[in-house]
Parts: structure tokens; sequence; C-alpha cells
């Protein structure tokens, strides 16, 4: 059986990440791959980077609208808590930066073929190290969170977070394929 190439499976979820999360450089790294693939066929590279850019604002938006309609905040709520929200999801863009660079290095070395042990712990290390620094983060904030909102408010919210972290999470996985 011919291994697929991980690069084109990833695309899907690598863009996922870029909108979702707000990654303006990934966003802009998908746009130029995408570029790339439709030189080919004639395709502006330009335009699609300003496309890719016009949908990353969208979603991030959007993110922002679900957050929104999902708190229920007071006036007093929403002026202490979006600029939490704002820190939140710069400090958090960092953690996914480290995300996106190990999914690529996992995607070269595994185009490469079968995966070194070396490697593999390395990429493992950096993923548990990853998952710890968000779990800290989320830790972090709720002291801050809890100063602008009752704790049911800052548990609402952490639970919107989630959820849109294990769509991304189970959309990654199911286009990362298994190391062999």
């Amino acid at each position: 059986m011919m291994k697929k190439n991980i690069t084109s499976l990833l695309c899907p979820a690598l863009f996922v990440i870029a909108s979702v999360l707000a990654m303006p450089v990934l966003a802009a790294d998908v746009a130029v791959a995408s570029a790339q693939d439709n030189s080919a066929t004639g395709s502006a590279g330009a335009g699609a980077t300003n496309k890719m850019e016009i949908l990353r604002q969208k979603l991030s938006a959007d993110k922002r609208l679900v957050v929104a309609d999902n708190m229920n905040l007071t006036d007093s709520e929403a002026k202490a808590f979006w600029p939490i929200y704002d820190a939140y999801q710069q400090d958090l863009y960092k953690i996914n930066l480290r995300m996106v660079k190990v999914i690529n290095d996992y995607a070269l070395a595994y185009n490469k073929g079968a995966v070194l042990n070396d490697t593999a712990k390395k990429l493992l290390d950096e993923s548990i190290a990853i998952e710890l620094a968000e779990a800290q983060l989320k830790q972090s904030y709720v002291p801050k969170l809890g100063k602008a909102l009752p704790a049911a408010k800052v548990a609402r919210y952490i639970q919107i977070e989630n959820k849109i972290r294990a769509i991304i999470r189970y959309e990654l996985a199911g286009a990362i394929p298994l190391v062999e």
C-alpha cells in the first residue's frame, strides 16, 4: 500500500486551527501552500492570501460571537470580561503556534518514512508540554476571570473554550495518521 503524503491530509485540519483559533501566521502559510498548489492552474496567490485573511477574521469574530451569545453577560460583566478574553486569546495563540510547529514537524518526519524513535520521543514530549501549557494557562486565567465574573460564568466560559478546542482536536485526530 502506498503511503499518502501527510501534508495534503493535514491542510484541512490546519485550516481549521488557523481559522477557528485566528492564527494569522498559519492562515498565511496555508494560503501560500494553497496558492502554490493552484499555481499550475494559474490562480493568483495574492487573492488566495487576502481571501484567507478575510475568512480568518470572520471566523475569529464568529468565535467571539459564539462566546458572547453563550455567556449572557451583563454590561458591567462584559466590560470586565472582554479584555481578559482578548488577553487569553493572545496567550492561547502562542500555544497554538507551538502546536502547529509540532504538527508540521511530524508531517515532515512522517513524509520521510518510518518516524525515528528519537524524533517520536521529541514530538511526544513537546505535545505533552503543549497540553500542560494549555492547562496551566487556563488555571492562571481562572482567578482573573473570577474577579470579573461569578464562578458559574467562569466555569461556563472555560467549558465553551474546551468545546471549541475539542472540535479542533477531533479534526486533527481525523487528519493525522498514527506513527509508523
